[in-house]
C-alpha cells in the first residue's frame, strides 16, 4: 500500500510541469469563470479591470493551493485509482513535503493579496472556502459519508460570490444565488463520475454514493438535484437579476440537462454516466457565460 514516506531523493525528477498538475489549472479556470461573470453582475458600470485581475489571482492562488492540498491528503487514494495513478505524487515525481511548501506558498500569496488589494470580506471568505475543501471536505467528509459532495459542495460553490463581494464588500442575496446555482448542479455533476468510475472509488475505500446505496440511487438523486439546478437556474429571472435572453438560453441547456438525467435513470449504458458528466461541464460553462451576455446585452442593441 502507498503511504506519505515518499522522499526528497525520490521525487528527483521533477519539473515545474508537476507543480502545474497540482493546481489543477482546468478546474481552476472553471471556477474563475464563475468569478467572472458574479464580478460583472455585481458592477454597477463597467467592470474595474485592475481589481477583477486582482481578484482572480488571489482567488486563482488560493484554490491552486487547495487542489494541491488536496493532492497531499489523497495521494493513498489516488495510488489505487486508474483516473488520479499518474498524478505526481503517485508517480514519485514530487514529495508530499514539496507540495505542502509549494500549497502553503500559494495559499498564503493568494489571501493576503486580497486583503491587501480587495477587500477583508473577500479575503476571509476565500480562505473559508479554501479550508472547506482541503481539509473539511478531503480530509474528513470525504471519507467519512456518501453526502461528502452535498456538505463539501458548499466550498466549491463560492467563487461567483467571492466575484460579487469583490465588487461590493458585502454578501448580497444575489452572490448567494449565483453560489446556490453551483452548490445544485455540483452533486449531478460528480455523481455521474462516481457512477463511471465506481470500481475505482471501491478499490481506493471511498465511500461514494454509488458504492454505498447502488447505482440506481445515485441515479435517482442525480435526477432530483438536477430538478433543483433547473429551479435554481429560474431566480435570476424571477427575482429581476436577469432578463429573458437568459430565459431562454438557460431553458434550451436545461432541457439538455434533463434529457442527460433522465437518460441515465433509463439506460444501462456504460458510457451515459461520462457523457452527462462532460456535458455538465459544458452546461455550467455556458449558463454562465449566458449570464453574462444578458447583463451586457444592451450593449450590443
Amino acid at each position: 500500500m502507498a503511504t506519505l514516506s515518499l522522499t526528497e531523493h525520490q521525487a528527483g525528477s521533477t519539473s515545474w510541469r508537476d507543480y502545474l498538475a497540482l493546481c489543477k489549472l482546468r478546474v481552476v479556470a472553471v471556477m474563475l469563470l464563475t468569478l467572472v461573470v458574479g464580478f460583472c453582475l455585481a458592477s454597477p458600470s463597467a467592470p474595474d479591470p485592475v481589481l477583477l485581475a486582482l481578484t482572480c489571482l488571489g482567488v486563482g492562488l488560493a484554490a491552486s493551493s487547495a487542489a494541491a492540498i488536496n493532492h497531499v491528503l489523497d495521494f493513498n487514494i489516488d495510488c489505487h485509482m486508474a483516473r488520479t495513478a499518474r498524478r505526481p505524487l503517485p508517480q514519485g515525481r514530487l514529495s508530499p513535503r514539496s507540495a505542502l511548501i509549494f500549497a502553503a506558498i500559494l495559499g498564503i500569496s493568494g489571501i493576503a493579496l486580497l486583503e491587501l488589494t480587495v477587500n477583508s470580506v473577500t479575503a476571509w471568505l476565500t480562505l473559508a472556502s479554501l479550508i472547506g475543501y482541503a481539509v473539511i471536505y478531503t480530509a474528513i467528509l470525504k471519507r467519512a459519508t456518501p453526502q461528502n459532495i452535498v456538505i463539501g459542495g458548499v466550498a466549491g460553490a463560492a467563487p461567483p460570490l467571492l466575484g460579487w463581494t469583490a465588487v461590493t464588500g458585502s454578501v448580497d442575496y444575489q452572490g448567494l444565488l449565483l453560489m446556490l446555482i453551483i452548490f445544485t448542479w455540483t452533486p449531478p455533476h460528480f455523481w455521474a463520475l462516481c457512477i463511471a468510475r465506481r470500481d475505482d472509488y471501491a478499490r481506493a475505500g471511498v465511500p461514494m454514493l454509488p458504492n454505498t446505496h447502488g447505482v440506481h440511487y445515485t441515479q435517482v438523486q442525480i435526477l432530483l438535484y438536477t430538478l433543483l439546478t433547473l429551479i435554481a437556474t429560474l431566480l435570476p429571472f424571477v427575482t429581476g437579476m436577469n432578463g429573458w435572453f437568459y430565459l431562454s438560453g438557460v431553458t434550451l441547456i436545461n432541457l439538455r440537462l434533463l434529457y442527460w438525467a433522465l437518460k441515465l435513470n433509463h439506460s444501462t449504458e456504460v458510457a451515459v454516466p461520462m457523457k452527462m458528466f462532460r456535458y455538465s461541464i459544458v452546461y455550467i460553462m455556458w449558463l454562465f457565460a449566458i449570464l453574462l451576455i444578458d447583463h451586457y446585452g444592451h450593449l450590443f442593441v
